[in-house]
């Protein structure tokens, strides 16, 4: 059984340590901790790694958040791999810094990186990890927010939340996206 795990944000050492960016620290995280081997491929940075007898394809696009739409529908086709056993990690300004939401559908929320997904598979459902970046920043400003580094505050507050974030992913693989929001969501 394969599940195809998608961790969003921009390729480049100037957005390395960015809000946006969390998609891909929680795909290194738990390709890490998987002890996965990464090369990069078709429109994406790639892992592949076993967890409980199913094979993860850990993917980080890099056709720039705004078009990860794209990578996401080659993998899927290119694996076989079912949308419902896909999970898309991203970060969430309508979420506090460090919450950790997981949904089984929505829309995009304004994110321009989840319009694309949306637009390019031709649907709205598919399991979601929304991690809360906050959304402390002055009107007009949200580019640069998002584009920012976090604060030493953010990243100490930040460092235990991909934990369980990568934690939740191992759940949604297990014991699938509902029972995984009971479990996790709200904590």
């Amino acid at each position: 059984m394969k599940y195809l795990i998608v961790g969003l944000g921009n390729i480049g050492a100037e957005y390395v340590n960015t809000r946006h960016n969390i998609g891909f620290v929680v795909a290194d995280t738990l390709t890490n901790e998987l002890k996965g081997e990464t090369s990069i491929e078709k429109l994406s940075i790639v892992s592949r790694v076993k967890y409980r007898g199913r094979t993860l394809i850990i993917i980080k696009p890099t056709t720039y958040m705004n078009l990860s739409g794209k990578a996401i529908k080659y993998w899927l086709e290119k694996e076989n791999i079912p949308i419902e056993k896909m999970v898309v990690i991203l970060d969430d300004i309508a979420l506090p810094t460090g919450t950790l939401r997981m949904k089984p559908k929505g829309g995009d929320a304004g994110h321009n990186g989840l319009t694309d997904i949306i637009e390019k598979l031709g649907t709205n459902v598919f399991a979601r990890l929304r991690i809360g970046i906050g959304n402390d920043f002055p009107q007009g400003r949200q580019a640069d927010y998002v584009l920012g580094q976090w604060t030493v505050s953010e990243e100490k507050l930040m460092a235990p939340r991909v934990d369980i974030a990568t934690e939740m992913i191992k759940s949604f693989i297990t014991i699938g996206v509902n029972r995984t929001m009971t479990a996790f969501n709200n904590k």
